[in-house]
């Protein structure tokens, strides 16, 4: 059998984007289309009331960890802005996402995620970090999450 025979009779299908996803993608047309001015007429929520939002939505456990990341990362870096991206708590420096939140539930993951984007400020040689995975946060994790905060708005 050839490659295009093969690729014709596979059993596997693509769907494209799980639901999660699509729901991800519809969240942020409506942030940008917020933050643009050409959503509803009515007043702009700020940042920092969608993230509480966010975060008061999730299961429990990413609750308790993503409102401590929020206090630690207001704490660390308050020239972060708090804002949601792609549905997800997410700090912004000058309208560029720094750092984010994916809870476990949002696609459906075995962990929450904590990750900076390429404008955080974590350059160290050729390879680093820019992702953690959290299943709970212990003193020394927040110290850890605190210097990178810092670090990456440095």
């Amino acid at each position: 059998m050839n490659d295009a025979e093969n690729s014709t009779t596979s059993t596997k299908t693509y769907d494209g984007f799980t639901d999660e996803e699509r729901g991800a993608m519809k969240e942020r047309a409506k942030e940008l289309k917020g933050s643009t001015g050409r959503g509803s007429r009515g007043p702009k929520v700020d940042g920092e009331s969608e993230v509480l939002q966010k975060i008061a939505e999730m299961p429990e456990a990413d609750r308790a960890i993503a409102e401590r990341l929020h206090a630690i990362i207001k704490t660390s870096a308050p020239e972060l802005s708090p804002k949601t991206w792609y549905g997800m708590p997410a700090y912004a420096k000058d309208g560029k996402v720094v750092c984010f939140f994916q809870s476990s539930s949002k696609f459906k993951t075995r962990y929450a995620t904590f990750g900076f984007n390429d404008s955080a400020n974590l350059d160290d040689g050729t390879i680093w970090p820019t992702a953690f995975a959290l299943t709970k946060l212990t003193a020394a994790d927040e110290e850890r999450i605190s210097a990178l905060v810092k670090k990456a708005v440095s």
